[in-house]
């Protein structure tokens, strides 16, 4: 299979598939406490692998392929060509989500755009899994920033005709490439290397679907994407009674779950979590992966406070989840401190921009202004909650995933 990705042009001995991969222990250290454990030197092998291990296949996602054959025209049409994707797969088998670069970091998302029109951004995905790791949250699958070249990595390892087809040598001699589908793919959406080096997020993949099966719910905040629609939760301040009556929000840990993923994505300023997914072998009380966020940190001049609506309406929050924001907030563990070091350890440092990192901390007293009232309103009993996922399992090696 080696020899094949590589047609037969590649004078090292084959590989062999590898237990001891990084992807492979990541998969295998899936539990029902995250993702990954606190500290795991797993995922910091994992991320220098992504870094640095030479492509043998590329291809585009499954988003991109259901594209090509149909349009589902009862939702909103989106210009696809801007969200372009593709799938990797390394030396060692293991396979990564590539999203290139498609704004400067300086760049805000301008104010006429729709959340469901705006650009997906490789920085966003990066700081994300680092926001998500020092959130203790560990929902977000270990991301990396590389440098590509889009040449020898991609276009010469591809066996997709449809992906060769769009790859050409602009005005300024840079390879570039665009996505193909139905509509706005053209070459003014294309991405281009520099002549052939290209910044792009990558982002381990999980288990496939038939060795960890996953949900993909619906979230009950989720937004009209129509140009004028509301959804209820958004005229509606007793949306969440209604929500809570719902199961399996009515008797699990979901609701909570659902309040934690909200805080991420307001910190962030993601406004299209219009679904999430969840490991079915976990239950109704498992984790919810906080996948695909690569529309965080558009703007930082603005907070979008409609992103908090589960926390502001509900009125309830995970004791562990306030107190680590509540750490956060103090002088010596300040949120943007601790970001700032934190992404030093990327290749594309800086990832993000100072004002992205100050308005984290700006958001963080807002989400703990919003504790503060619910409490005053309703008292500290009915707002924080004892997460019981966490307590039924002492022991997260007794409930790895693929166990």
């Amino acid at each position: 299979m080696y020899r094949e990705q590589l047609n037969l042009t590649s004078l090292d001995a084959p590989l062999q598939l590898r237990l001891e991969a990084s992807w492979v222990q990541f998969h295998l250290g899936i539990s029902r406490q995250g993702l990954y454990p606190r500290s795991s030197p797993v995922v910091s092998q994992l991320l220098q692998d992504m870094r640095r291990f030479p492509t043998i296949s590329a291809d585009y996602s499954q988003d991109e392929k259901a594209l090509l054959g149909a349009c589902d025209c009862s939702q909103i049409v989106k210009p696809s060509g801007v969200h372009l994707k593709l799938v990797l797969r390394f030396s060692d088998f293991g396979k990564a989500m590539f999203k290139p670069m498609r704004q400067q970091r300086d760049e805000e998302t301008p104010a006429d755009f729709f959340y469901f029109i705006d650009f997906q951004r490789h920085n966003a995905e990066i700081a994300a899994f680092h926001l998500d790791r020092i959130l203790d949250f560990r929902r977000v699958p270990p991301t990396v920033g590389r440098l590509v070249n889009v040449t020898k990595e991609i276009l010469e390892v591809t066996k997709n005709e449809i992906l060769q087809s769009v790859f050409f040598v602009s005005p300024a001699s840079n390879v570039c490439f665009f996505a193909k589908c139905p509509y706005m793919c053209k070459t003014e959406y294309a991405v281009c290397g520099n002549p052939h080096l290209l910044e792009g997020s990558l982002s381990a993949f999980l288990p496939s679907l038939n060795l960890a099966p996953r949900l993909s719910v619906p979230n009950p905040w989720i937004r009209s994407y129509s140009l004028a629609g509301k959804e209820e939760w958004e005229v509606n301040p007793l949306y969440c009674n209604t929500v809570k009556q719902t199961y399996p929000y009515n008797s699990s840990n979901r609701l909570l779950n659902i309040i934690d993923m909200a805080i991420f994505d307001f910190l962030i300023g993601n406004m299209d979590r219009h679904h999430y997914e969840m490991f079915t072998k976990f239950g109704d009380d498992g984790f919810l992966i906080h996948l695909d966020n690569a529309r965080g940190f558009g703007r930082h001049s603005q907070d979008e406070l409609s992103i908090l609506s589960p926390l502001s309406q509900c009125c309830r929050i995970k004791k562990k989840t306030l107190l680590h924001l509540q750490l956060l907030a103090q002088a010596d563990y300040r949120l943007s401190d601790v970001m700032r070091e934190s992404l030093l350890e990327d290749q594309l440092s800086p990832v993000l921009t100072e004002p992205h990192l100050l308005a984290l901390d700006r958001r963080l007293q807002i989400i703990l202004q919003t504790v503060e009232a619910c409490v005053e309103a309703h008292g500290e009993q009915s707002v924080v909650a004892t997460d019981s996922a966490e307590q039924s399992v002492p022991d997260s090696s007794q409930a790895n995933l693929t166990s």
